[in-house]
């Protein structure tokens, strides 16, 4: 893509109604943009990011469950019927906005915040006999909260995107091999987003969902909103919510030796147990004719949040710093040519059209702009490589690459730089 034709701009200044990290830099470098607190427009840049973060999530519930999607919108009886309307304290509702919308319909819906009311009911449709079972549905969707605490920028928000799984099973032993599976699925969604090293398995509290533990997986990060104690020797980490004499007697742990750090979630995952099947009195039958409750559970990863999590990790003074599997483009080829007919304007088309033929995604600095500001343009953007094309390089017998994260750069020649990164397209 080129960077003339990108219609969005960088700034200099923070947004003066933001205070996270994750929400000034987005901002600044041109990714998202403010709508009102906690929803925010995903523009070109941030975008090809989200999808890219989508992209792996995707890739890896592909190997654990069915993609659907569910609607957005739900009728109030399905909230009803799981007796949930009265008590979802960050339920939302919809209806006419004015008296000319009204006349048409006075109807009003739920803004679903999350699907087991949906999902139950048509799963009691099509896995109603024991030879159903198990059976797992994933979506990847937008979700709308009623959040009184939207100042996080991404990391808290009204509407956000959240991947949702679901899974049936025929009894809690099936249920809870198939919730174990879950957790290196998760892991390598994980080391796939460049957070691998820093997110950790986290004992929780089960809340709304169930009696028992439910597990997070969070990501060590400053601005962490959860304090986790890591069992680094056992990799394996408590939130503070079940740090308790009790709970270190049930697990039989001693808190007071782990280390205490702040981290943000990432994913969560729910034994459900039969909590809506019973309420929504969906049964399956078993081998031998009875009548039974399947076993759920709920498994989920936020993928717009994650975007705010890689922000608030690996940003640092100059801006954003993205790890190569979720960055907007592979290259940032910058031209410094001062003239558009010039030899080295010439160099750098040709090298932005065989980059592109080649599969290699680039962003191309065609701007008229200073060598200081596409240099800090493209430290703001903070793709992992940036390529110059100056008289300077091609005098030396090449481009000049730097790496996002290293102060020094080097000379290569472009048929080094060609067979790289095709190769890394192949």
């Amino acid at each position: 893509m080129r960077q003339s034709q990108l219609y969005t701009k960088t700034r200099k200044e923070a947004p003066a109604d933001e205070v996270s990290k994750n929400a000034i830099l987005l901002t600044r470098a041109g990714f998202i943009h403010k709508e009102m607190a906690g929803v925010y427009t995903f523009l070109p840049l941030g975008l090809r990011v989200l999808k890219k973060i989508e992209d792996i999530v995707r890739h890896h519930m592909d190997t654990v469950g069915t993609e659907v999607l569910m609607t957005s919108l739900s009728p109030e009886e399905k909230w009803k019927n799981t007796k949930r309307l009265d008590t979802v304290d960050v339920l939302m509702r919809t209806g006419p906005a004015n008296e000319v919308s009204k006349q048409k319909s006075s109807n009003s819906y739920i803004l679903n915040p999350t699907h087991e009311d949906m999902i139950t009911p048509i799963a009691s449709e099509y896995l109603q006999s024991y030879k159903d079972l198990p059976a797992a549905f994933y979506q990847i969707q937008t979700k709308f909260r009623n959040e009184a605490r939207a100042k996080s920028g991404l990391l808290r928000g009204r509407e956000f995107r959240m991947k949702d799984l679901y899974s049936f099973h025929r009894d809690q032993d099936d249920l809870m091999r198939y919730y174990e599976s879950i957790k290196p699925v998760y892991m390598n969604v994980y080391r796939d987003l460049g957070l691998g090293n820093d997110t950790f398995i986290t004992v929780a509290s089960g809340g709304d969902f169930t009696p028992n533990f439910s597990h997070e997986f969070q990501t060590i990060v400053d601005v962490g909103e959860d304090m986790i104690y890591l069992d680094r020797k056992n990799n394996i980490a408590y939130n503070k919510e079940v740090v308790n004499d009790e709970n270190a007697k049930k697990l039989g742990v001693d808190f007071s030796t782990m280390e205490q750090v702040s981290a943000c979630e990432v994913g969560n995952i729910f034994p459900l147990d039969t909590k809506y099947t019973e309420v929504l009195n969906y049964t399956y039958t078993d081998q031998d004719g009875s009548k039974k409750f399947p076993f759920m559970g709920c498994y989920g990863i936020g993928p717009s949040r994650i975007m705010g999590v890689i922000t608030e990790k690996f940003a640092d003074e100059k801006g954003l710093v993205w790890p190569a599997s979720v960055s907007p483009f592979s290259l940032h080829l910058i031209s410094l040519a001062k003239e558009k007919e010039s030899d080295t304007a010439k160099k750098a088309e040709d090298i932005y059209a065989k980059l592109t033929s080649a599969g290699v995604e680039v962003l191309f600095d065609d701007r008229n702009e200073s060598a200081g500001a596409k240099f800090a343009d493209s430290d703001l953007i903070g793709i992992p490589m940036r390529v110059v094309v100056s008289d300077k390089s091609i005098l030396a017998g090449g481009v000049e690459i730097k790496e996002r994260t290293k102060d020094g750069s080097e000379i290569v020649s472009i048929e080094e730089l060609f067979a790289t990164y095709k190769k890394n397209c192949e």
